[in-house]
């Protein structure tokens, strides 16, 4: 029989699967703590419940942990990138950043991608799966457990859509948000997406207090159809739209992400279409110079071309930023280190 997967379950769901099994609610909260707080990684370990309880649960479900099977710490910076093994003998990273209002964490949200973003190493082999809940919490539960440190920040924008694993994603933000358990601030979480317009609707409706960040990278459709094949399902104007409907919602201010690619849409003129385009919005553009991968021929712009095209877009009263290169030298790129870890595993099987 295929053991259940106790770490993804919420509070709730734990104690609807603990009176199902004839048990009082309160062993939910126990057990609940000791997976969430104490983190232990079998049942011998819950020491408050009985050998009998123990026992039943062991048959029955599983403690989902990971272990770092490679970690790169950076000599530039300290960051550390982090290779995790997952059920089925893929591997998935996680990236730990160090700033001074406290640590922050990149995790995956899938085992690969689907999305096929042009710039993005993530995707080269496509998607091999969603990662469950527990994986999801595992990436922040170890690295902490590494660095014996707390995080504080968290970024879904590893490898990996996040809005195309929502529900494992959504039950996550619960989760790690939940003062049963990591308790960390939903106004300290930042998702990433590309614009899956359905979703951002869904998750607006939720009402969570977490950043939304669009993956825009383009000011007119046709130059973003060239770097993210998503925009040939939905406009950027639908984009817009959904980002309106996202803060009516939530109040929260919105996150556009702008890779700068060299000849692509680094220009002035490309700076003041995005300018005027999103000057409408309560919003926060933050500027990328793209991370070079091997097997992509686009370049990252020149500084100086980083620098004008800020200071024109704040010509609309947008705040924009450009993002801290980190990790540049421990394969800084999402999906790099992933995708070199699955090649050497294949040749090794060859």
């Amino acid at each position: 029989m295929t053991k259940l997967d106790i770490k993804s379950y919420n509070l709730e769901q734990l104690k609807n699967e603990l009176s199902q099994m004839g048990e009082k609610p309160f062993r939910a909260g126990q057990i609940y703590k000791w997976l969430h707080i104490d983190r232990v990684s079998s049942f011998d370990e819950m020491t408050n419940l009985s050998k009998d309880l123990r026992h039943k649960l062991d048959e029955k479900y599983e403690i989902i942990t990971l272990k770092p099977e490679k970690v790169l710490i950076s000599k530039i910076d300290g960051t550390r990138k982090y290779l995790f093994g997952i059920k089925g003998g893929a591997v998935i990273e996680s990236v730990l950043m160090r700033y001074h209002h406290g640590n922050s964490v990149c995790i995956s949200t899938q085992s690969g991608c689907r999305m096929g973003c042009r710039f993005c190493a993530s995707t080269l082999n496509g998607l091999d799966r969603n990662l469950t809940t527990s994986e999801l919490l595992e990436q922040i539960y170890q690295i902490e457990k590494n660095i014996d440190e707390r995080v504080s920040n968290i970024v879904l924008m590893g490898s990996g859509e996040p809005l195309d694993n929502f529900e494992n994603v959504t039950n996550f933000i619960r989760m790690i948000t939940d003062e049963n358990g990591a308790n960390i601030s939903q106004r300290n979480i930042t998702l990433s997406t590309c614009g899956l317009i359905p979703k951002i609707k869904e998750l607006a409706d939720m009402n969570f207090q977490i950043t939304l960040a669009i993956s825009l990278h383009a000011s007119d459709d046709e130059t973003r159809k060239k770097l993210l094949p998503i925009a040939n399902k939905y406009t950027i104007e639908e984009v817009l739209d959904a980002c309106r409907y996202y803060f009516n919602k939530t109040g929260r201010r919105i996150t556009f992400e702008y890779s700068l690619v060299a000849g692509v849409n680094d220009t002035i003129e490309e700076a003041d279409k995005l300018g005027r385009l999103v000057s409408d919005l309560n919003c926060h553009v933050n500027l990328i110079p793209v991370n070079p991968i091997k097997e992509r021929e686009y370049r990252q712009s020149a500084k100086q071309a980083v620098l004008q095209f800020k200071s024109r877009v704040e010509k609309y009263k947008i705040n924009a930023t450009i993002r801290r290169e980190m990790g540049r030298d421990i394969n800084g790129a999402c999906g790099q280190l992933r995708n070199e870890a699955m090649s050497q595993r294949k040749e090794d099987l060859e």
